[in-house]
């Protein structure tokens, strides 16, 4: 198993991908620590994983909070012996649909705030706790949007800068943790049908456009995603560090 006898915190555990990132890391062999704001579901999502086999733990944090964040990754690091994974997918809200010049200050905020300071606290905690042992991986979750040209519109609110101040940490953190041997990729997605509720306005539309963009026949699925946020946390990617790992079935080009 890729990940046997690894301890991973997963942020946002209970959300779509989160859960199957968390199912997938404890399929190869890593202890899972869920983490969220809602016991029950982040509990339902642990069942699950047990009665496959693995191992998971719950706690409830708020991500958004330095003093929670802290407390559990410490926690993890001293009980368990060590931290070895963290990552990050805690969503951040979005207003899409309206040109910047339109949109309110803190509308535009809401989702810059929630990614920059979620993605700063949780890496900031596991790199406190990996590099005395010089070692660990940091993942994070983004991407670019959608640039495919001037005839469609880009009206994405604060949700680009988002994800251009996750990637902005990103580079920073891996180069000053690099030497202490703490690796930080971020896993980028042109998006993922399956996260879209089946009952959500314009569902179809927007799957129509994502699967549209992918050069391989259909769009990313998340068990795809899970297995590549696997190779990422594994020593298979041993020397893969200050770098974007692109899962988005070909919509996006490097």
């Amino acid at each position: 198993m890729l990940l046997s006898g690894k301890n991973a915190i997963v942020y946002g555990a209970a959300g779509s991908i989160g859960g199957a990132v968390s199912r997938a890391f404890a399929g190869e062999g890593a202890t899972v620590h869920l983490t969220g704001r809602t016991a029950e579901t982040l509990e339902a999502l642990a069942e699950e994983i047990r009665g496959g086999g693995g191992n998971a733990e719950t706690a409830v944090v708020d991500a958004l909070d330095e003093g929670q964040v802290d407390e559990h990754a410490d926690r993890v690091a001293s009980e368990a012996g060590s931290l070895d994974v963290s990552f990050n997918l805690i969503s951040h809200p979005s207003t899409h649909g309206t040109p910047l010049w339109e949109m309110r200050v803190d509308d535009f905020m809401a989702s810059v705030d929630t990614a920059a300071r979620t993605t700063f606290i949780t890496a900031r905690a596991a790199a406190r706790n990996m590099i005395p042992r010089k070692q660990g991986v940091i993942l994070a979750f983004g991407g670019p949007g959608d640039r495919s040209g001037p005839e469609r519109e880009y009206y994405l609110g604060g949700t680009q800068v988002a994800f251009d101040t996750i990637e902005t940490i990103r580079r920073q953190l891996s180069i000053e943790a690099g030497p202490h041997g703490v690796r930080f990729v971020t896993l980028s997605s042109g998006g993922i049908p399956e996260t879209l509720p089946s009952d959500f306005d314009g569902r179809d539309s927007i799957v129509e456009l994502i699967e549209g963009q992918a050069l391989l026949p259909g769009a990313a699925t998340l068990e795809q995603v899970g297995r590549a946020a696997v190779f990422a946390a594994s020593d298979y990617a041993a020397s893969m560090t200050a770098a974007t790992l692109n899962v988005s079935a070909g919509a996006l080009i490097d």
